[in-house]
């Protein structure tokens, strides 16, 4: 699935730094504003621990794990939703990915140049909220104007339409972001999701840090978890400098003690790359032969001839049914035939939603 999650910040705090970590898709990181002028997009690999478990179960001939795309975009200044620097850009960027991890400066160093002149993660914020807050305000009014064409026929729809459109109208006014915005899911379907706010869209913060403050934070991410208390969006510590050097180095037994030295337990690319495969509500299932131990992303709540249209659209056109080992059970047990004979392999038709881990097998016909 081609979802993406797109990096965002203002430039220089670290955005091209930590997406080169990310990606071997090499973002160009030097000390100057705009250095990634087109949107460099990089396919990641989810680590998956289930994998290696599978692995040694199976012994494959191959091994294949789940990906999600990071897209790294040009910084972006003030005035960007009125076409400043190179707003327009980013805001077609950012509207076309699924999720934002918003990287926030949360470091000194007087070699880094700052847009502003100073650190101040809340202030750098509230300047691309502001942005994309306008861009969105002006998304509503558009649509407003339409409905008032519409308000006289006294439809429900379209009354309870112009209702909920004024009341996020205000709501944005208020400097507030749409994923704030209380409101139930079908009617934030019906009135709201055809316009694709920039504001509505899930958020990880990354508070780039210096090296010393990535396991406890520094007063910087005390400004950021205040300031974001109210949104219920993860934050996370990283440290860009500590990655980029973690990349290089080839040897896993060397990036282990190197994380080991530094107090922690995993990397915090790792870390952005479980934690935004989550934001973005994605699952994984898993087909296990011998030729190949595979996951496969799913969005939460798929069915199973949807989790099989994953795989070729033959699959879901031509569903039978679905063979399903719950992977605890597949292993405790360790293997399929185990399974089978402690009937542990359920058989699910087209209803069934298809849970994060199972180990799936599809029958169809085309």
């Amino acid at each position: 699935m081609a979802l993406q999650a797109g990096i965002v910040g203002l430039p220089n705090v670290g955005k091209s730094t930590l997406f080169n970590a990310l990606s071997s898709a090499k973002a160009q990181a030097a000390n100057f504003p705009f250095c990634t002028i087109e949107p460099n997009i990089g396919v990641i690999t989810v680590p998956d621990e289930r994998l290696v478990a599978l692995e040694k179960i199976v012994q494959p001939q191959k091994v294949v794990p789940t990906t999600v795309e990071i897209v790294d975009i040009a910084g972006l200044v003030k005035g960007a939703s009125k076409g400043e620097g190179l707003g327009n850009q980013f805001l077609g960027n950012i509207r076309n990915t699924d999720a934002i991890i918003h990287v926030l400066r949360c470091f000194e160093d007087d070699n880094v140049i700052h847009v502003d002149g100073s650190v101040n993660p809340i202030r750098d914020k509230e300047v691309i909220d502001t942005e994309l807050q306008l861009k969105d305000l002006d998304s509503v009014d558009k649509k407003i104007s339409k409905l008032e064409k519409l308000v006289k026929t006294a439809d429900r729809d379209v009354i309870r339409g112009m209702e909920v459109l004024k009341e996020l109208k205000a709501h944005l006014e208020q400097g507030k972001n749409a994923r704030a915005y209380v409101i139930n899911a079908d009617e934030k379907d019906k009135f709201i999701g055809d316009m694709f706010l920039l504001t509505i869209k899930p958020v990880i913060y990354v508070c780039n840090v210096d090296e010393k403050s990535v396991v406890i934070g520094n007063k910087f991410t005390e400004i950021v978890k205040e300031g974001i208390k109210n949104e219920q969006a993860e934050i996370l510590f990283v440290s860009a400098a500590i990655e980029s050097d973690i990349s290089v180095m080839e040897s896993y037994d060397d990036r282990q003690l190197f994380l080991e030295d530094m107090g922690l337990t995993e990397s915090g690319v790792v870390r952005l790359i479980k934690s935004t495969f989550k934001l973005l509500n994605l699952a994984t299932y898993f087909t296990a032969g011998v030729q190949e131990v595979r996951a496969w992303t799913i969005t939460k709540g798929m069915s199973a001839p949807q989790a099989a249209g994953v795989i070729h659209t033959d699959f879901e056109k031509g569903f039978i049914r679905a063979e399903v080992i719950r992977y605890d059970d597949f292993i405790s047990l360790g293997s399929e035939n185990a399974c089978k004979e402690a009937g542990k392999m359920a058989v699910q038709g087209k209803e069934y939603l298809v849970q994060d881990g199972d180990i799936m097998h599809f029958r169809f016909a085309v």
